[in-house]
């Protein structure tokens, strides 16, 4: 009989717990055990009902793109929860000195395809504007690793940095443009740079090639009852005596044939450890079996966010403009990131007289605001919503998440970085790594973190082949 250990209840440690069950299931002479330090299974995955409003605590969806959360979900038996965002309402607001004004049409991330329409934007300078469309003309170009404010400063301009790429990664990574790696955060951009050239004729190729418009899916996906559906679906199929929340692992030591797992319940010996967890932790968990790798895990940095959603009448909702919300740019002074208007994306979240807007404040360049008092922090927002909507309402209820050290940073070196991890992690036989420190924070990129570090524990202990290709080596190729 193999044992498997998995340390970390988030959705990467669930999605392995899953994997490895099917294979128990289907007659693998196999135990593993789920150690989680919290009380409940399920990480940042959370949502509460509130004033008949459904409010997430962590992420409200995925990325439709990205197959592995709604194929797990279909697995689950969850495909009929699946719900798209409400596309037809998309439109996203740019704060600018001081007033809301939405993204150009044919905006595709930060690449503008549509020259009409972000001529007359008033979004960015005339001077912006004339890099844009010498930005056609670029030839294709491989260079070394640089910063996403680098990458993108080449192609548009500084201005198209501050204005709309900053606040999108601060909003996505918690991070800044000008510390990110864009080879690590926006690989199939440098792949457009390094075949075209011009990322506006890479995208309008790709156009040419994509689903006629009724054919394409929403952007957006997420569940009907909330994003908790997942874990809570997770938890339900996997085997409960494997279950240990409560029970922080203290320490992790290879032997000669496997691990053995210090925790309060359940220490003994395993034939192979699945470790998903924040790269810090895990770092603080591998430093007796593995200086150089910790200390390599230990030098992936973490940004923390807070996530205020407050819910408001009807009068509120009809006074909000049209669209899923806004991003604020640094430039402008607030402590604010950004807002969604959860009612327009997901209508399914708020009766229809209802406006349910979630806020985010935080990142790398706010972490004192995860100390405040929770009085303060709604204060603070509060008073910005007033500035930039013109909220005076007192909202119905409203709640504060914090998450600390929640999002990992892909700064300059990561990819480089990752390649030691992984040289490292081989040098300690039945260690698997998973989680958002590697090869994406998205939901999608954390369930297949898990799925592939259960697939190489399994082929770790001789129950699976190995398929380095696909396996859960944190220096796997990236989807394009």
């Amino acid at each position: 009989m193999k044992r498997i250990a998995i340390i970390g209840g988030g959705i990467s440690g669930l999605s392995a717990a899953f994997a490895l069950e099917q294979r128990r299931v289907a007659g693998a002479a196999l135990e593993y055990v789920l150690f989680e330090s919290g009380p409940r299974l399920g990480g940042v995955l959370l949502t509460e009902c509130l004033d008949d409003c459904m409010v997430e605590a962590g992420p409200d969806s995925f990325l439709t793109e990205k197959p592995w959360a709604a194929d797990l979900c279909r697995q689950l038996g969850l495909g009929d929860q699946l719900i798209g965002s409400s596309d037809a309402e998309r439109r996203t607001y740019i704060l600018t000195k001081g007033r809301l004004v939405p993204m150009p049409d044919g905006l595709m991330f930060m690449v503008p395809t549509q020259i009409l329409p972000t001529v007359f934007s008033p979004l960015f300078p005339f001077n912006t504007k004339l890099r844009i469309a010498r930005e056609w003309f670029f030839k294709p170009r491989l260079g070394p690793d640089e910063t996403v404010a680098s990458f993108v400063e080449r192609h548009y301009g500084a201005k198209l940095v501050d204005r709309l790429v900053d606040p999108l990664l601060a909003g996505v990574y918690g991070g800044a443009a000008s510390e990110l790696s864009a080879p690590a955060v926006l690989p199939r951009f440098i792949e457009m740079e390094r075949n075209y050239g011009s990322l506006t004729r890479a995208l309008l190729a790709a156009r040419r090639k994509a689903p006629p418009q009724q054919d394409r899916r929403p952007i957006f996906t997420s569940l009907k009852k909330g994003m908790q559906q997942l874990p809570d679906a997770l938890v339900a199929r996997l085997d409960s005596s494997s279950q240990r929340p409560n029970t922080p692992v203290r320490e992790l030591q290879p032997t000669s044939h496997g691990w053995t797992v210090s925790a309060s319940v359940g220490s003994g010996f395993f034939d192979a450890v699945v470790v998903a967890i924040p790269a810090p932790a895990a770092a603080a968990l591998l430093e007796t079996a593995g200086a150089g790798l910790a200390s390599e895990l230990r030098g992936i940095p973490y940004s923390s966010s807070v996530t205020v959603t407050l819910g408001y009448g009807q009068e509120v909702r009809r006074s909000l403009p049209p669209g899923f919300g806004f991003l604020v740019p640094r430039s402008e002074g607030k402590r604010m990131l950004a807002s969604t208007f959860v009612h327009n994306k997901f209508p399914h979240r708020a009766p229809a007289d209802r406006a349910l807007l979630r806020c985010f404040v935080g990142g790398s360049r706010d972490e004192p605001v995860l100390d405040l008092p929770e009085a303060e922090i709604l204060r603070i927002v509060g008073g910005e919503l007033r500035q930039i909507l013109g909220i005076t309402a007192e909202p119905r209820f409203a709640r504060v998440y914090r998450w600390r050290a929640a999002m990992a940073q892909y700064v300059v070196g990561h990819l480089d970085r990752l390649q030691r991890i992984e040289g490292l992690r081989r040098q300690l036989p039945g260690l698997c790594l998973a989680g958002n420190a590697y090869r994406g924070i998205g939901v999608p990129d954390c369930v297949r973190s898990g799925q592939e570090a259960a697939d190489q524990a399994l082929a770790a202990v001789g129950l699976a082949p190995s398929h380095p290709e696909v396996g859960a080596s944190v220096v796997a190729s990236e989807e394009r």
